[in-house]
């Protein structure tokens, strides 16, 4: 088959007008169409749903009795006026004229039937699927409504595929804006994304972090509701109960009890009512009924400033009423319209005939009989709801203006179809009374939300407006000093499950909402960063922490510097003791030939003088901050000088007992060590052998510079690695080794002439750097401050001093203080005295 024929056999569906009403009994008023070049379709709510369930295939009847909705009433009025507005007027659609059919649109089935009217082909009551439907020519070029989502999807739906303008005054869902799914949609009232997101920027203003959300039956409220809890969700708050007011709720009935009762056991200062007005009326009346008090109301914007709401008898007392309202906006002359048309002599309605293109749902006899006095009143709610219904009027109006080409003067009256009207109308942006219109990608009209308060001053509710929300992005402005709240003082309400933690203390979930927590302090050394109130983090390393703290501190770097008393006080003592080694080392070079100095070794002396130097000069590294010649110097210096003058010590010792008690028992020993020069012999090799330890320890354990973190939290200590490394221990154990030693040979030597005898002395001096050394060491098993190397300097100077002081000032004193003691006489008599005493016993 060809294109051609495809185009016009293709499948007919004939509708005919009167279908499931017989035409007799089908009236129509003149109100609800006008002719003209260009027809445009109107879907209005002017009568509620029939409640019963339908076992036919029929349309609901909308005009019965005590069904009426004034608010479907003011927005059939607003598109009526619009266009006689915009045919008075030679600016916008000059030499062109619109016409319009309007239909009632109580029921689901009413909305179905009128869009499959609007769908027929122009002229006929058929619609045709064709192969191209491009140049279709259906009854309107555009639909503006209808209301509800429900509505609008099913509209949407049977539209997109002709590509049929819908361009919607009330239906805020997110889902119709996909494009993908209903390309034709567009709509005057914001989308309920923007409506979620101000919500949970309104809730997080005051804190609000655990709520109850409340829906209504339908598309508008169960998919606003999983919007809101999803998003509440991402900021952090928390729906502790939610449900869904069903279509068939009645007010107090079962389910609305339960639903009240759950609600009052939630705990929830805060209830967020994403509902219908027609069901959120049913739901406040069981409200009031429960004498549910105390509470915040945040109210969506179909209801937030509905009097059908607000003249619910005893709402009163429910608490503060926040919401998110359409921005108010007027229709200029709407209402004197409305009132002309009271006024005005409507004539009779007319029934419908078969070969007419009226249909059913095209009568409204409550409007035909209204008064002056008893007209519906115009609210801030209508208006709103109208001006949007107004402003996709001029919407369809400025995209047939861009498509005839008006902006010349005249238009051009050419055959328009529905795709091309859409594209223009996608692109319009014009300014209607200050307001500028326009839509977005997704056909959302780029406008704001009003932030309003209910305020009780009087017989009723006055909504107060508060603030305003815009985009993008979506932003928030409130004055808060305008909302009267429920409670004592004007405090505003607070809804949490826990109480905000203390500072420094994190959040520990206790249950199944993160909301609902214990406060546990952060431990040492962490802290509780405000980006996440549910973990402690750890300091940096150079940082540090008190328990139960927000912020971390630098750490305070401390060593053992030159300019704090003890260390003058050590470094003064330590360079007496030089120079004290020094004078003793110039006195016995002086007095080097005397028997004193001969007895304590003679040459040796000064080998020995210069190892306590040598030591002594190892004490000043450990003063400033430590680096890597001081690391490697200061311990083995003082371990290595140390081992030489005990070395020397133990050896003396050990030559004078050998001598006095020994030599005539082993002359032949005595005479191989004196010809092998076994005391330099000795000397020679245990110093090699702390040399080696020493060079081993620096070489395998190599102290080095290094910042201990782990002593104190708040300090960073400075010191060198060589204090629990097995080299120093090694080398400590040594001179240890070489301490005992010279003890027990001076001890052996207690009974020696007194010239010699140094028994008592050197005992002296070893205890003391025995008990210097386990002192350090007790210390340092429980104190690793920053004066732990003076503790170690001054149990050093101890040992050094104690060595200097007991073998050498003895012999200092003689040589100045008792120059009669310093002679070869009395040395003589002395060895005498102690043979005459050995003899004798």
């Amino acid at each position: 088959m060809s294109l051609p024929a495809a185009h016009l056999v293709g499948l007919q569906l004939s509708l005919s007008c009167c279908w499931a009403l017989s035409c007799h009994s089908t009236e129509t008023s003149a109100d609800f169409s006008l002719p003209g070049d260009y027809l445009l379709a109107g879907l209005f709510p002017l009568h509620s749903d029939c409640p019963g369930v339908r076992h036919r295939p029929t349309v609901t009847l909308c005009d019965r009795p005590d069904s009426f909705n004034g608010h479907g009433y003011h927005l059939f009025q607003a598109m009526r006026f619009g266009i006689e507005e915009i045919n008075n007027s030679t600016a916008l659609l000059p030499n062109v004229t619109l016409g319009y059919q309007l239909y009632d649109v109580c029921s689901e089935s009413a909305n179905v039937y009128a869009t499959l009217n609007v769908l027929s082909l122009l002229g006929t009551h058929h619609i045709e699927i064709r192969a191209d439907p491009s140049h279709y020519s259906p009854a309107a070029l555009a639909v503006i409504g209808p209301d509800t989502t429900n509505h609008a999807a099913t509209t949407a739906a049977l539209l997109s595929p002709f590509l049929v303008p819908l361009i919607s005054y009330e239906a805020s869902s997110v889902t119709l804006g996909v494009k993908r799914h209903y390309p034709s949609f567009l709509r005057t009232i914001p989308s309920d994304k923007h409506q979620v997101e101000t919500m949970v920027l309104l809730l997080q203003s005051f804190g609000w972090v655990w709520i109850s959300v409340v829906g209504s039956d339908g598309d508008y409220g169960q998919l606003g509701v999983q919007a809101l809890e999803e998003r509440a969700a991402q900021q952090g708050i928390c729906v502790a109960f939610k449900d869904i007011i069903p279509f068939s709720a009645r007010p107090g009935d079962e389910r609305m009890q339960g639903i009240v009762h759950h609600l009052a056991r939630a705990r929830t200062t805060v209830v967020v009512v994403f509902s219908s007005r027609q069901l959120a009326r049913v739901f406040f009346e069981s409200v009031v009924l429960a004498n549910l008090t105390a509470k915040v109301w945040i109210a969506s914007e179909d209801w937030a400033i509905s009097r059908h709401i607000s003249n619910v008898p005893g709402i009163q007392g429910i608490g503060t009423v926040l919401g998110v309202a359409i921005q108010q906006r007027l229709v200029p002359g709407l209402k004197e319209f409305e009132e002309a048309y009271v006024q005005a002599d409507k004539g009779a309605p007319g029934p419908c005939s078969r070969t007419s293109e009226c249909s059913s749902n095209q009568l409204c006899r409550e409007c035909r009989a209204f008064t002056a006095e008893q007209m519906p009143t115009l609210g801030a709610f209508s208006m709103s709801s109208a001006y949007n219904a107004y402003r996709a009027v001029y919407a369809v109006a400025h995209g047939l203006h861009r498509l005839l080409g008006c902006a010349s003067g005249a238009c051009s009256r050419d055959r328009v179809y529905p795709w091309q009207l859409l594209e223009q109308i996608r692109k319009v942006n014009f300014l209607l009374h200050k307001d500028t219109v326009r839509f977005n990608d997704n056909g959302d009209a780029l406008s704001g939300y009003d932030i309003i308060a209910w305020d009780w001053s009087g017989p009723k509710w006055n909504f107060r407006v508060i603030g305003s929300s815009m985009w993008p992005p979506v932003q928030l402005d409130i004055n808060k000093t305008k909302i009267r709240w429920h409670g004592k003082d004007n405090q505003v309400p607070k809804s949490v499950c826990s109480s905000d933690c203390l500072e420094g203390h994190q959040r520990v979930i206790s249950g199944f909402y993160h909301c609902c927590f214990e406060c546990v302090p952060c431990e040492a050394g962490s802290f509780l960063n405000k980006s996440d109130l549910h973990s402690c983090q750890p300091c940096g390393k150079e940082e540090w922490a008190p328990a139960g703290s927000e912020t971390c501190f630098p750490r305070t770097v401390v060593f053992l510097t030159w300019h704090e008393t003890i260390s003058w006080v050590l470094l003064a003592a330590n360079t007496l003791l030089l120079l004290l080694v020094t004078g003793t080392a110039g006195l016995f070079a002086w007095h080097l030939d005397t028997p004193v100095v001969k007895s304590a070794g003679g040459r040796l002396c000064f080998f020995m003088l210069g190892s306590l130097a040598g030591g002594s000069c190892g004490l000043y590294g450990f003063f400033g901050e430590p680096t890597l010649p001081t690391c490697l110097l200061r311990q083995s210096l003082l371990a290595l000088g140390f081992a030489i003058f005990l070395s020397c010590l133990t050896i003396r010792s050990f030559q004078l007992v050998f001598i006095f008690k020994f030599s005539a028992k082993v002359p032949t020993f005595y005479r191989a060590w004196v010809q092998n020069h076994g005391p330099g012999l000795f000397v020679v090799i245990s110093s090699m052998a702390q040399l080696l330890i020493c060079l081993t320890w620096l070489a395998v354990w190599t102290p080095l510079p290094t910042r201990d973190y782990q002593r104190f939290p708040q300090l960073v200590v400075l010191d060198c690695t060589e204090a629990n490394s097995p080299g120093f221990m090694l080398a400590f154990a040594y001179n240890g080794l070489l301490s005992v030693s010279a003890f027990a040979c001076s001890y052996l030597g207690k009974d020696l002439p007194e010239n010699y005898n140094e028994a008592k002395c050197v005992t002296f001096s070893l205890l003391l750097n025995f008990v210097s050394w386990i002192a350090f060491f007790t210390t340092a098993s429980v104190y690793q401050g920053k004066y732990l190397p003076a503790v170690n300097v001054l149990a050093a100077l101890s040992s050094l001093s104690g060595g200097f002081g007991g073998y050498f000032l003895p012999k200092c004193y003689v040589i100045l203080c008792r120059p009669d003691l310093n002679s070869t006489e009395h040395f003589q008599a002395s060895i005498q005295e102690y043979t005459r005493r050995c003899g004798s016993t």
